[in-house]
């Protein structure tokens, strides 16, 4: 639910989550109180040109937040 609330889901258990700094390090807070020594959480980061080369095969998009501007 943590991840459904701050993201879109893209794939079973893949989340893409467009938030600024604070908003990430809130989330990392909120799920290293729920994560079991069994679970993976990964978070990888993107930057303006990285986000620009990512590219999806077969359906879906690649999640845009339309108010938020990366330069």
């Amino acid at each position: 639910m943590t991840l459904r609330s701050s993201g879109t889901r893209v794939q079973y258990s893949v989340f893409e989550c467009i938030m600024d700094d604070e908003a990430l390090t809130g989330l990392g807070l909120k799920l290293g109180g729920i994560v079991s020594g069994e679970d993976s959480v990964r978070i990888y980061t993107l930057c303006a040109r990285c986000e620009k080369a990512v590219s999806v095969l077969g359906a879906g998009k690649v999640t845009k937040d339309e108010n938020v501007y990366i330069l």
